[in-house]
């Protein structure tokens, strides 16, 4: 009881007591509170830095990784496209080199063959000696056969003239025009004239027309219709000796008759004319001379005709199909041809790869 009651008394200091402690630990709590929340943030700023340098060094090697992996990937494409314009150069080195061999035995063997070109050549070289010899001869006994001809033709002249100019020879009477006193002998002319015979014209023959009957007499009703007289025949009278023409020779030349030029021989319409032959052949020429009637029921009764290329087993081409068009629906497999790609496309098509690639790093 009594530690009751010097509790009691005490109370009072108790209770300030204990005011004045907590008053005085409030500014330590405080600090102490805010001491601990920088101790945490500052652990909680390392912790969160430690974790991304942690993403930061994983983040590293996969992009380390991932861009090995394309680089030997784009290494293998650059691999296979040198492999491959390696192999198109071989091949197509390899290919000029067979190339070259057989042209150049074919041209050996056949075209530019030595031996057989040496003996071709000594043939044709003895042939055309040949030929030349035999064309040589043939134009010397052409050269002779026309000597001939013309020493012929020649002398066949002098003959005619000898003949034509006879009336020249000399005479005992009057010397002829060759024979001059002034030579010792005689011109070889004179000789010729006296061997010639001289020339004698020929008469013309004159037709004789039949004498006219007595019957045609009593049949004329007219004095116009009465038979005329016959041409009386030529004088005979003796032809004039020297270098003259026939009398009807120079008689036909002047009486020739007239001969029409080329404009007053031509009919007025020749225009016209040439214009209907010009119809007339179009009109031949003609294959179909069917009259065209579209608006007539003429040509309902007849079949119409296709064309080649509609008339054919297969279907007609449309006019919005073009060359190279394709019709999946008409193809037998379901797979599209595949060509050879040269090396340009290998290198074109990788080149969008390396592209892609590029877009993708």
């Amino acid at each position: 009881m009594a530690t009751l009651a010097r509790l009691q008394a005490r109370s009072s200091t108790v209770g300030n007591q204990y005011y004045f402690r907590n008053s005085v630990v409030d500014p330590f709590r405080k600090k102490e509170n805010d001491a601990a929340v920088k101790i945490q943030s500052w652990f909680r700023g390392c912790q969160v830095r430690a974790y991304i340098r942690h993403l930061n060094r994983i983040v590293t090697v996969i992009q380390k990784w991932w861009r090995s992996f394309l680089g030997r990937k784009q290494y293998q494409l650059t691999v296979q496209v040198a492999y491959y314009t390696m192999m198109m150069n071989l091949y197509n080195a390899m290919a000029v080199r067979i190339q070259r061999r057989w042209r150049g035995y074919r041209v050996r063997k056949y075209l530019f063959n030595y031996y057989y070109l040496k003996e071709y050549l000594k043939v044709v070289s003895e042939t055309n000696d040949a030929i030349r010899k035999a064309l040589e001869e043939f134009a010397e006994m052409k050269e002779r056969e026309e000597k001939k001809a013309n020493h012929e033709r020649e002398e066949k002249k002098r003959d005619y003239q000898a003949r034509k100019m006879h009336y020249l020879l000399s005479t005992k009477q009057i010397p002829g025009i060759y024979n001059s006193p002034f030579r010792k002998e005689p011109d070889p002319r004179e000789l010729q004239l006296q061997k010639a015979k001289p020339l004698t014209h020929r008469r013309p023959k004159v037709k004789q027309k039949d004498s006219t009957s007595l019957t045609d007499w009593l049949a004329c009703t007219s004095t116009r219709s009465f038979p005329r007289s016959e041409i009386l025949p030529p004088i005979n009278r003796k032809q004039c000796q020297g270098p003259f023409r026939d009398i009807t020779e120079v008689l036909e030349q002047r009486y020739k008759p007239l001969e029409p030029t080329l404009r007053v021989a031509e009919p007025i319409d020749e225009l016209k004319l040439a214009r209907e032959e010009l119809r007339r052949e179009e009109w031949l020429r003609n294959v179909n001379d069917n009259m065209f009637l579209p608006f007539s029921s003429y040509h309902k009764n007849e079949k119409y005709i296709p064309s080649m290329h509609l008339s054919s087993k297969y279907a007609p081409i449309s006019y919005k199909e073009q060359f190279r068009s394709e019709n999946p629906k008409k193809w037998i497999c379901d797979k599209d041809f595949q060509t050879v790609l040269p090396s340009f496309e290998l290198f074109s098509k990788y080149g969008k790869l390396y592209s892609k690639a590029g877009q993708i790093v």
